[in-house]
């Protein structure tokens, strides 16, 4: 079946979590993804954990399906010799070095794009390729943190938290994706490919929106206000007899139809709480009676009247709920693969559904430079003889 990137040539330098995803997802659609590791050690995060299933690291396998493996040596003459024919052929490069580290090994923008004009060259890092910070070193924890998004996370009475799961790095790796895509659709018309420049800290920034605007027209910066929304109440976690809820009535409809259901008749009435923008004020008085209504019920009993009635909610799942979830095995989201070494493993699905051109997960996550010789000799036309050569040499 035909994908969307089928044809499309991706020269992957990246390593870790940002990158990677960008990749997997161009691999995803049907691009064609070499990812150029270090000779003997690799991606840093071949080293990650536990778990590993049979020495191989879950974390680098959770992102680096639809690849092939090969390493290069960029210290040696013969390894830049290699990249540069890649480059000539390729159609995407994604790196997510610190600015500045391939220009010293000769492979800038500049360079690249002299090689091979219709290149798109898409630059991660953490703070961007210009700035006064753009030489500082990018994780996503410290892109979380000065993003703001830290400070606008965890309860209002305790210390700013990190969201869950990498959540700056991730954004990034779609953002650089979403970048890519537009870069493609642009060398249709110009027939050249440019510059794509993402930054960690960029994509936290642009997530702020409505928290931003809050800023903008008040002058104050929000609070941390835990699982609850700024401008929307009742929209957060209640306590179950049992266990926890989300309960999110978004809309006065919501709220109207939840006081009947829950026995807060009463508060319709209640000049307090009226409108959205009086609960909001009022929160401090609304939020006791609806928790000790809540309270009443199991979380199972509430999300089946919830339901009934239309009113959005949900469960509070762990993981192993998740990955089991019958509406997440029925979108896909979860896919069985065989790995050479590590045997049967699972991965997350493709998130985006295309009708007509979908894209797959089929090959599990590379071995250390598993089809280096393969794609020296089916893409550059080395022979058997000079492949032996580079690796004597130790360039490969």
């Amino acid at each position: 079946m035909v994908k969307p990137l089928d044809g499309i040539l991706v020269i992957d330098l990246s390593r870790v979590l940002a990158g990677p995803y960008c990749t997997m997802a161009l691999g995803d659609m049907g691009a064609t993804v070499i990812k150029i590791e270090m000779p003997g050690s690799g991606d840093d995060t071949r080293a990650y954990g536990p778990p590993f299933l049979k020495g191989e690291s879950t974390y680098f396998m959770s992102v680096n399906r639809n690849k092939k493996g090969m390493t290069l040596n960029l210290k040696h003459e013969h390894g830049k010799e290699i990249l540069r024919q890649l480059v000539r052929q390729g159609d995407v490069l994604v790196e997510n070095f610190r600015p500045g580290t391939l220009d010293g090994l000769g492979f800038s923008y500049d360079a690249v794009h002299a090689l091979n004009p219709m290149l798109i060259y898409c630059s991660i890092s953490g703070f961007g390729q210009t700035g006064p910070y753009a030489q500082r070193p990018g994780y996503d924890l410290i892109a979380q943190a000065e993003g703001g998004v830290m400070s606008l996370t965890g309860e209002p009475d305790g210390a700013p938290m990190k969201v869950g799961l990498s959540f700056a790095d991730i954004t990034a790796g779609m953002n650089a994706f979403s970048g890519i895509l537009l870069a493609l659709l642009a060398r249709q018309q110009t027939g050249e490919g440019q510059r794509i420049d993402v930054s960690l800290l960029d994509c936290q920034v642009a997530l702020l929106t409505y928290h931003a605007g809050i800023y903008f027209a008040t002058g104050k910066s929000p609070e941390r206000l835990g699982n609850k929304h700024p401008s929307i109440t009742p929209y957060e976690t209640f306590e179950a007899s049992d266990g926890h809820i989300i309960i999110a009535c978004g809309n006065q409809g919501f709220w109207e139809k939840f006081c009947k259901l829950a026995g807060l008749e009463h508060l319709l009435a209640d000049d307090r709480f009226t409108t959205m923008k009086k609960r909001v004020e009022n929160r401090d008085a609304l939020t006791p009676p609806v928790a000790s209504a809540v309270r009443t019920r199991s979380r199972l009993d509430w999300y089946e009247l919830l339901e009934r009635e239309g009113i959005p909610c949900g469960l509070i799942k762990d993981l192993a709920e998740v990955c089991t979830d019958p509406q997440v095995l029925a979108r896909d989201m979860v896919v069985p693969l065989q790995h050479p070494t590590a045997g049967p493993i699972h991965v997350n699905g493709v998130p985006i559904k295309l009708s007509s051109t979908p894209g797959a997960v089929q090959d599990p996550p590379p071995l250390l430079g598993q089809h280096t010789d393969e794609i020296l000799s089916d893409i550059l036309g080395y022979t058997a003889g000079q492949i032996a050569e580079l690796h004597q040499l130790k360039a490969v």
